[in-house]
This record gives C-alpha cells, structure tokens and sequence, in this order.
C-alpha cells in the first residue's frame, strides 16, 4: 500500500469516525464501523431505537466539484443494499432497517454535515 493510499485511508476512517461521534450525539447508538462484507462495505451501522440504520457517509472538501450526495448513484445503491442484506442474514433476530446518508463537505473541525435519513430504498 503506498503512503497516499494510507493517507487516505485514515482520512478516510478519520471522517467515518467524526460522521459517528455526530450521529451518536443526535441519538443513534454505534453498532459498527466499516463492517466488510463479499463484495462491500457499510460505513456504518448504528441503531436508532427500534431500526437498524446503514450508513453511508461521504466527504468533500468542496462542492466546487459536485455535491457528496451525488455520489451515492444508482449502482452503490446497489452495492450498499446487497452487502446490507448479507449482514442481515447473519443476524438472528432481524430488525427493521433504512438506509441513511451523511454527506460532509469542509475540512475537519469545520465541516457541514447533511444528514439524509432514509435516502433510499431496498426495493
């Protein structure tokens, strides 16, 4: 792995992190966090009383190129919802879930968060 990929990666985790500290401060409790599955990753998973929430956060230092939102297409919608459903199944007791996105745009302490509750579907 070369260094900027490693930069990244903690730049990476680093917002993932704050994304959680901001969740958790909104109420949602911390399940897990890059959760690895075949074929994907969930950013996070927290729970919101009675729904297990995914979700995923992306980040921007500007909008200059685009809002982060835009980034969730069709295709990672996809992507998420599978590697969702596989998480479920290993699950004994399967809860109600959605799928949440935490778009952040700015650079760590001052960033905007927007939070997307129920962004998508899995249907």
């Amino acid at each position: 792995m070369t260094t900027s990929s490693k930069t990244a990666r903690a730049r990476g985790q680093a917002i993932e992190q704050l994304a959680a500290q901001w969740l958790q401060q909104q109420g949602l409790r911390l399940v897990a966090s890059n959760h690895h599955v075949k074929g994907g990753e969930l950013d996070l998973i927290m729970q919101d009383t009675d729904i297990l929430v995914f979700v995923e956060v992306k980040h921007r230092k500007s909008s200059r190129h685009g809002h982060p939102l835009e980034t969730v297409t069709a295709q990672k919608q996809q992507r998420l919802i599978r590697a969702a459903r596989l998480y479920l199944a290993s699950m004994r007791h399967p809860s109600p879930c959605r799928f949440d996105v935490i778009a952040m745009t700015g650079t760590p302490p001052h960033v905007d968060i927007e939070w997307v509750k129920a962004a998508f579907d899995a249907f």
